[in-house]
């Protein structure tokens, strides 16, 4: 479900799914306003927005690892977050 979530920056357009075709309108197409799950695009649409959020919260990614985030404080402390998902990139 992670990857339910994420902007499309192309126009994706796809067949009516099985079962949910408009009667007299079968010939039609749907255009996808956000990535599916099986998307070849959905893992990195999802990264870019999970990302952007991370960068926008003072999160700094780390050179070594784009996956793992660093947020320092004033007073010394730090978080780091490590991000796994399994078949992400």
């Amino acid at each position: 479900t992670a990857f339910l979530h994420g902007d499309l920056k192309e126009e994706i357009y796809m067949a009516q799914p099985e079962g949910f075709e408009v009667k007299g309108k079968e010939n039609l197409v749907c255009r996808l306003k956000k990535s599916l799950y099986g998307l070849k695009q959905a893992p990195r649409q999802w990264y870019e927005k999970f990302d952007s959020f991370m960068v926008g919260h003072e999160y700094k990614r780390t050179a070594a690892d784009h996956c793992v985030y660093v947020r320092k404080f004033p007073d010394g402390n730090f978080i780091i977050l490590l991000l796994y998902v399994d078949d992400m990139l």
